[in-house]
């Protein structure tokens, strides 16, 4: 289930095109997932982040995410696995 969810976190913040410097409030990547998932987006957010494939952007109204542009091969791999 986490990997479906890393997955499609990943893919959302691709085809949005949230990479390196274009990012987007963290409390904006659960939208778009049932309710119940959100808490389970939440935690799947932040083994991306220790992984590095997600930047996070720490500013005065929230943190912003964004893809790792220097790991773009690996996560077009990864969406690409399907």
């Amino acid at each position: 289930m986490d990997v479906e969810i890393a997955k499609t976190v990943l893919r959302k913040l691709y085809r949005a095109g949230y990479i390196g410097a274009r990012h987007t409030s963290e409390d904006n990547v659960p939208k778009g997932f049932p309710k119940h998932l959100h808490k389970d987006v939440d935690k799947v957010l932040k083994k991306l982040r220790r992984k590095g494939f997600i930047i996070a952007k720490p500013t005065s109204y929230g943190t912003q995410v964004s893809l790792n542009p220097r790991r773009i091969k690996e996560i077009e791999q990864i969406i690409r696995e399907t």
